[in-house]
């Protein structure tokens, strides 16, 4: 490992802790103001990341590629429309990661950093659009699965989501065999170039 790569891989580490805090910090804030201080009474309302880190996964997301945060704690139940509740709710997180790559984009577009500046900012960038894609995936228990559910009869949906458990397994299935790579990374790409187009809309790329 060269200087360089070990560079990258420190400053992959505050970039993932920022990005997943960002994102289950949404996920509370959202139901929080949909009527479910749940979060909030779990103390996880906050932008401290210690409080969203778990440890497998955070390791299992800085060396692989893959690996979760611990979920905030969600109560549909305070929600008027529970299923419309948790897709609002559910749509925060990957949003919040959409906007700060937005503004990972206009950071670099404005100032043209060099050398760490530059690589954090472009991590940044990237690390967001992949995991606000991957959090669209419609399995459960992503985000896109339950932004889906809203569209379903709730008859389909309430049977579904007796099932969500069992989608992590289905998940990691289709991440070891492949299936899920070219889908997820097309995504990625498709996301970042949406981004950087409307960026240079402004006329600042």
């Amino acid at each position: 490992m060269n200087f360089s790569s070990l560079t990258d891989f420190l400053l992959l580490i505050p970039t993932v802790l920022i990005v997943i805090t960002a994102h289950e910090y949404a996920h509370g804030a959202a139901a929080y103001l949909l009527g479910d201080n749940t979060a909030k009474r779990a103390g996880r309302l906050t932008l401290n990341p210690i409080k969203h880190i778990d440890w497998i996964g955070l390791i299992l997301l800085v060396t692989a590629g893959f690996g979760w945060a611990k979920p905030v704690p969600i109560h549909p139940g305070y929600f008027k429309n529970p299923k419309r509740g948790m897709a609002l709710t559910a749509l925060a997180g990957p949003a919040a990661n959409i906007l700060l790559a937005f503004a990972a984009a206009f950071a670099i577009a404005l100032w043209r950093p060099a050398g760490l500046a530059q690589s954090f900012l472009t991590a940044f960038f990237q690390c967001n659009c992949a995991l606000a894609m991957f959090n669209f995936l419609p399995i459960p228990p992503l985000d896109g699965f339950k932004i889906a559910g809203a569209f379903l009869p709730d008859a389909w949906y309430f049977r579904v989501m007796r099932y969500e458990r069992y989608g992590m397994i289905l998940m990691i299935l289709l991440l070891y065999t492949g299936i899920l790579t070219p889908v997820l990374s097309q995504g990625v790409r498709n996301l970042m170039v949406a981004i950087l187009r409307a960026v240079s809309l402004t006329g600042l790329l």
